[in-house]
């Protein structure tokens, strides 16, 4: 069991750095070459009258870049779909790592057992609406397929919408089963609260680190 939990915890980080790096990678070319077409357009106009045969030459390699550009018309469909799987997908990352913020303030100031309850309490409330959410966006989903529509800008390359929507199902359901974690340990007293980032404490530790480098 622990192995087949370490397998996918490597997944879910792999996972997330290859999304980000599609992004930024589809990005990148597409706004290099959007701009490289000019910088050749300004040499061949340079050499527009010393040198005809450079200076066409220039031209016709910015048309190529040109014609690259104005067909790459999905990169932004595409560039809005990977964040659109990066912010579902890393929803559940998040809980498991503790990464979404906590408003706890109050409820520090009880006892453990007075913490754990109310972490259980909201536990259930979170299992609740991931729970809810999941069911109705495979409802959505499956509708979607039904249709069969083709998603904006992505369609030519056989991309359907539910391919991009099929992330919110699978998302609330990793978010569910990552609750479900959390309750089973607070039941086994191994956890307090929730587990959630604790902004005040971490700015603290950045404050006590910088008057210690000024030091």
């Amino acid at each position: 069991m622990n192995a087949v939990r370490l397998i996918w915890d490597r997944f879910e980080e792999g996972f997330i750095v290859f999304l980000l790096a599609a992004m930024t990678l589809v990005t990148f070319v597409y706004v290099i070459l959007n701009n490289l077409y000019t910088f050749f357009y300004s040499v061949g106009e340079r050499y527009a009258e010393s040198a005809e045969g450079v200076s066409e030459l220039f031209y016709s390699i910015g048309d190529v870049i040109l014609d690259i550009v104005q067909g790459m018309t999905w990169s932004n469909a595409l560039t809005k779909a990977l964040f659109a799987w990066l912010i579902f997908f890393g929803l559940a990352y998040g809980v498991r790592i503790g990464g979404h913020i906590g408003v706890d303030a109050l409820v520090k100031l009880a006892s453990r057992s007075t913490q754990r309850i109310i972490a259980i309490i909201a536990c259930l409330f979170c299992l609740g609406y991931a729970g809810l959410l999941s069911v109705a966006s495979f409802e959505w989903i499956s509708t979607l397929m039904q249709a069969s529509i083709g998603a904006d800008d992505l369609g030519h390359f056989g991309v359907k919408q539910w391919h991009i929507g099929m992330i919110v199902p699978i998302g609330f359901t990793m978010v569910f089963i990552r609750f479900v974690e959390i309750l089973v340990r607070l039941i086994r007293h191994q956890q307090v609260g929730l587990g959630l980032a604790d902004e005040a404490a971490d700015a603290m530790k950045l404050s006590a680190i910088e008057e210690g480098s000024k030091e």
